[in-house]
């Protein structure tokens, strides 16, 4: 749950971002608080992806500004001495798993920690194996991502993003990729993750999911945010046409 009065660690302001004439992201605002757990939903193509992405600098955005913890990302891809240090305090669970085929669960996550944070490789391996415990897949160290099932494969990505010991966690869309009867799993991951009070963003069309762990909705429409709010109020009473109109779609399905 968000902190009232607390600083924001993520401060959007009329962010801006095309893909050639593509205008995806136009004058976004956004500003997350630590603590609180922000879900985006909205139609395929509308920017949601795009948006995260942009928050740990793996897309540029061409205006507008934009700062995580206090370090402030630059436009078009300008050089920050930011960039490797908000990368190593922002975590993310992408679509793909990402896993590193030929190295075991446990090398998986510990490989992070020793590289980039020079973590000795005892402090690491101790670090993961209560990662994977907390994921519930410890008995699952010493296998290899193949020999895993997707929502496991997904645990692992999990695990190894919360390694490097995150102020904040992304995740665009964790369980698009999983088969049904998997999701639930990851989602349940996600739901201690929340109570535990990580400070998370995720993209996700699992609407059962968003209303249960979310301290706030937003609806992207076209790049645009057009609704916002606690999810009661967004699920239950939307405002805007298009909100209602996407709701009306995806919760009949």
């Amino acid at each position: 749950m968000q902190k009232d009065g607390a600083k924001p660690i993520v401060r959007m302001e009329k962010l801006n971002k095309h893909f050639g004439t593509l205008h995806v992201l136009k004058d976004v605002d956004l500003a997350v608080t630590p603590g609180e757990v922000v879900v985006i939903i909205g139609a395929s193509g509308s920017g949601k992806s795009t948006l995260i992405r942009c928050i740990n600098g793996l897309e540029e955005f061409q205006s507008g500004h934009l700062d995580v913890d206090g370090k402030e990302l630059l436009p078009n891809g300008k050089a920050s001495k930011a960039l490797q240090q908000i990368r190593t305090e922002v975590g993310m669970v992408f679509q793909q798993f990402n896993l590193f085929p030929h190295m075991t669960v446990l090398d998986n996550v510990t490989l992070a920690p020793m590289k980039v944070r020079g973590a000795s490789r005892d402090e690491a391996q101790q670090t993961a194996r209560r990662l994977l415990e907390r994921v519930g897949i410890s008995d699952q160290a010493e296998k290899h991502p193949t020999q895993l099932s997707g929502g496991q494969q997904q645990r692992v990505a999990l695990a190894r993003a919360l390694a490097m010991e995150p102020r904040l966690m992304l995740f665009d869309e964790p369980t698009s990729a999983l088969d049904p009867e998997m999701i639930g799993e990851v989602l349940d991951a996600m739901r201690e993750l929340a109570r535990e009070g990580m400070t998370m963003v995720i993209v996700t069309h699992e609407m059962t999911f968003a209303r249960e762990v979310a301290d706030r909705v937003i609806y992207i429409h076209k790049g645009e945010i057009v609704e916002q709010g606690k999810p009661e109020a967004v699920f239950d009473n939307p405002q805007n046409e298009r909100t209602q109109s996407f709701l009306a779609r995806v919760l009949t399905h």
